[in-house]
């Protein structure tokens, strides 16, 4: 992961401090909102993070279990909730919008697609970074999308509904 820190040239020191799974969550952010300059046109209570996994942070709670014995890592133990990935996210780009992490033996589009849903209807958030974000030494798996309440390219963009998440999901499996 840090060979794509370095080519897309990120300043951030707090990465090398992140455990894996904020690692790969932060950085597929960073690919992803490297193409989208619209994400400055909202304010940062209008923006979330709504992630999933089936791991959970278990590759940290077991590193952070193997020091227990001897003195425990507080540096890993910050790591030790999933949703940490997502303060991550939001400290960087400061969003201060709804944000939640659901862990489920497998990808579950129904339950995102109802969750933003239901958060952009109600005009809780006009936009959210969704996805799933999963990391279980060897194994690792980022699939992240933006929605947004309005489209700025009606064309260009899909919309957020079942099918099409399932549509991205697949796509980024194939």
């Amino acid at each position: 992961m840090e060979e794509l820190y370095r080519h897309f040239a990120i300043t951030y020191p707090k990465f090398y401090k992140m455990d894996n799974l904020s690692k790969l969550g932060f950085l597929a952010s960073e690919v992803l909102l490297s193409d989208l300059p619209q994400i400055k046109n909202y304010r940062p209570e209008e923006v979330g993070v709504v992630l999933s996994n089936a791991n959970s942070s278990l590759d940290t709670d077991i590193r952070f279990y193997q020091t227990v014995d001897q003195l425990a890592s507080p540096a890993l133990f910050v790591y030790t909730l999933p949703n940490i990935v997502i303060g991550e996210i939001c400290i960087r780009n400061h969003f201060n919008g709804e944000n939640a992490f659901f862990v489920s033996e497998k990808f579950d589009p129904v339950l995102i697609e109802q969750y933003v849903n239901n958060l952009i209807n109600n005009n809780i958030l006009q936009s959210c970074i969704c996805g799933w974000v999963d990391y279980l030494a060897p194994r690792y798996e980022a699939v992240l999308y933006f929605v947004t309440k309005e489209s700025s390219n009606p064309e260009q963009e899909l919309v957020f509904n079942l099918e099409n998440i399932k549509k991205i999901y697949k796509e980024a499996h194939e």
